[in-house]
């Protein structure tokens, strides 16, 4: 196992080297001037030459990408040409803040996800079996934009049951900072009523994100656990009298979850891109907002370090998920060695 961990771990390094040059270059390939989007239209030519200067970009492209990957390889991200502060401070002021967000919706597709597929495949073909591929579709279909409004009309405005926007009640106050997870400060400082409160608020955009996740997994499980079905352990296992309860849940599903599991983790992703949309309409101070900021000004620096903590982000999870794959069937491990 530890062979095998190892493999994957030195595996995602090349994709992180390669996702830092690409991110270089495509920040260098778009139209938009950072250094006459911070100068400003009244400005000079020899204003544009002062700042083009001061930050590097009047240098060849290739002297520019060695800078940037050597500074990445340092841990010095640079500053933000819109703001001034250093870019690492930023980010780990709100990454926090999209984990939180995007760890509770991947929760939730998961378990709601398995237990659904799970619940259709027992049921092939019944109402329950159609009930959920029509959920599937829907939830694949529904933008996720249009579900946050209406989520909000719903519960925040009509209801009034949940907060409209924000991680938590600007009168209580955020949790003292540890970890940057208010649910997790929360619990560390004894203070439930923070953790109430920021449930509360996490709870629409969570669900609003997990959606298209939680459809996929689903379908994914349904169809696992259909094959696994129809093998031969499961029909020695009828046959020794086993429960249907634990013939489903113990020998079955983890058979079937496998493919679920990998797709778990490619769904990471996908959660992180669509926060961006959740994030601006439920006013989330995470990377989805920074980064549409970072945009807006032309802010290269901002947006190069975003990509590449997401980046790296995404390879932590999915060495995590292969690892979770190999404990859960063995012979994935075995396989890939």
């Amino acid at each position: 196992m530890a062979r095998y961990v190892l493999r994957r771990v030195l595996l995602t390094l090349p994709a992180l080297f390669g996702l830092i040059l690409l991110s270089f270059v495509l920040t260098r390939v778009v139209p938009a001037d950072p250094a006459a989007t911070l100068a400003g239209d009244a400005a000079t030519p020899a204003q544009l030459a002062e700042i083009r200067a001061r930050y590097g970009l009047d240098r060849p492209l290739w002297e520019q990408a060695v800078v940037h990957v050597g500074q990445v390889l340092t841990g010095n991200l640079g500053s933000s040409i819109f703001s001034g502060r250093p870019v690492v401070e930023e980010i780990a002021l709100r990454l926090p803040a999209t984990l939180e967000l995007t760890f509770a919706a991947l929760f939730l597709s998961a378990v709601l996800g398995i237990s659904l597929g799970l619940v259709a495949a027992l049921n092939h073909n019944g109402p329950l079996d159609h009930l959920v591929r029509l959920l599937s579709v829907g939830g694949l279909a529904i933008a996720s934009f249009w579900l946050a409004i209406m989520l909000q009309l719903v519960f925040s405005m009509d209801l009034d049951v949940l907060p409209l926007r924000g991680r938590i009640d600007v009168a209580l106050g955020p949790p003292p900072h540890v970890t940057g997870l208010f649910l997790l400060d929360s619990l560390i400082a004894g203070r439930l009523d923070l953790f109430v409160d920021s449930a509360r608020h996490l709870v629409l955009p969570a669900v609003t994100l997990c959606l298209p996740g939680l459809a996929t997994i689903a379908r994914f499980t349904r169809s696992g656990v259909l094959e696994a079905l129809q093998k031969d352990f499961v029909l020695y296992a009828r046959a020794a009298g086993y429960s249907p309860f634990r013939l489903a849940t113990v020998y079955v599903l983890r058979n079937a979850v496998t493919v679920t599991v990998t797709q778990i983790g490619l769904l990471f992703g996908a959660l992180i891109s669509g926060a961006v949309a959740v994030e601006a309409i439920f006013d989330w101070p995470g990377l989805g907002t920074y980064a549409v900021q970072a945009i807006l000004s032309a802010d290269y620096k901002a947006l190069l370090a975003v990509t590449l903590v997401v980046g790296v982000v995404y390879a932590v999870v999915n060495v995590v998920v292969d690892v979770v794959q190999a404990l859960i069937d063995p012979r994935v491990a075995e396989q890939a060695l």
